[in-house]
C-alpha cells in the first residue's frame, strides 16, 4: 500500500523524489541516516522529502538526523513535511531542510529540553524496602529514584538540560534566521499550530505532503510530476529489537 505516484519498480523514466518517514518517539537514527545516504548516492532521486509524525525523543539521535539532512543538502534539495505532530526533536530535524511544510494543524514547536525522573522513596518505605548504593563516584548515582535529589545534583542536571536547550536554540537560529530576541520568547516548551508556526518563522508553507512532493520538485528544477520513491522495508534483527526495547525504557534527556 502506498500514497499516489509512488513508484513501485525501477521501470519508470520519470524523475523521482524519495521519501524517507521519521515516525513516531525518537530513540535512534541508524536506518534513517541510512535511507538519506542511499538517496544521495542515487542519481535518479533528483530530491528528498523527509515526512515527519514525532513529537520528538532522544537528543542524540535528534542530532544525527539533522546532521545527515545538512550533509544530503550539499548534493540536492530536502523539504520538510510535518504531519499530525512535528515537535520538539522532530522539529530539530525539519529546521534542516531547504523549506518547510506543515498543514494548518500540525501541532509542532516544544522548543525546549527535558530530563523525567521519578522518586519511589516514599513508596519503598511503605513496602518496608530499602535500597542500597555502592559507588565510587559522589554523583555516580545521580537521579536513582530510591532518594531524594540533593540541590547540587539538580543544578548539575538543570545545567546539562539548559546547554541541550542551547544547541537546539542555535540550530534554530541558524537554520531559521529568527532573531535572538523573538526566537527566546518561543523557547519556552509551548506548542503551535503549523499556522502559528507559520506566523513565527518557523515554518515556510502550509499544506499537506502533495504539496512538499511538488516543492520537492520544484526545488530541484523538475518540470513534470515526479514519481515518489520510499525506501525498501527491512527486517528488524534480534539484537536491533532488544535494543529498541530497553531504549524505550531507559530515562534520561530529550527534545
Amino acid at each position: 500500500i502506498g500514497l499516489p505516484g509512488m513508484s513501485k519498480s525501477g521501470l519508470s523514466f520519470r524523475h523521482k523524489i524519495g521519501v524517507v518517514t521519521v515516525q513516531g518517539i525518537i530513540t535512534e537514527s541508524l536506518e534513517i541516516t541510512e535511507q538519506l545516504e542511499d538517496f544521495g548516492r542515487d542519481d535518479k532521486i533528483r530530491a528528498v522529502v523527509v515526512r515527519i509524525e514525532s513529537p520528538g525523543g532522544g537528543v542524540v539521535p535528534s542530532q544525527e538526523i539533522h546532521d545527515a539532512i545538512l550533509s544530503l543538502k550539499r548534493h540536492k534539495k530536502v523539504v520538510a513535511s510535518m504531519g499530525s505532530v512535528a515537535a520538539s526533536g522532530g522539529y530539530l530535524i525539519a529546521c534542516a531542510a531547504d523549506w518547510i511544510v506543515a498543514s494548518p494543524g500540525t501541532i509542532t514547536g516544544s522548543l525546549s529540553a527535558v530530563m523525567h525522573y521519578a522518586n519511589v522513596e516514599g513508596l519503598m518505605k511503605k513496602l518496608g524496602l530499602q535500597a542500597f548504593v555502592v559507588k565510587s563516584g559522589r554523583y555516580k548515582d545521580i537521579g536513582s529514584p530510591t532518594r531524594m535529589m540533593t540541590p547540587e545534583e539538580k543544578a548539575i542536571l538543570q545545567g546539562v538540560v539548559d546547554d541541550s536547550c542551547a544547541q537546539f536554540v542555535e540550530v534554530i537560529q541558524k537554520n531559521r534566521k529568527i532573531p535572538a530576541d523573538r526566537l527566546m520568547e518561543i523557547t519556552d516548551g509551548r506548542i503551535f499550530t503549523g499556522r502559528q508556526a507559520k506566523t513565527l518563522g518557523l515554518v515556510d508553507e502550509l499544506g499537506g505532503f502533495d504539496l512538499a512532493v511538488r516543492k520537492a520538485g520544484r526545488l530541484a528544477g523538475l518540470k513534470e510530476k515526479p514519481d515518489i520513491v520510499f525506501p525498501p522495508e527491512r527486517s528488524a534483527g534480534f539484537w536491533e529489537l532488544l535494543r529498541t526495547s530497553l531504549s524505550g525504557v531507559m530515562s534520561g534527556s530529550g527534545l
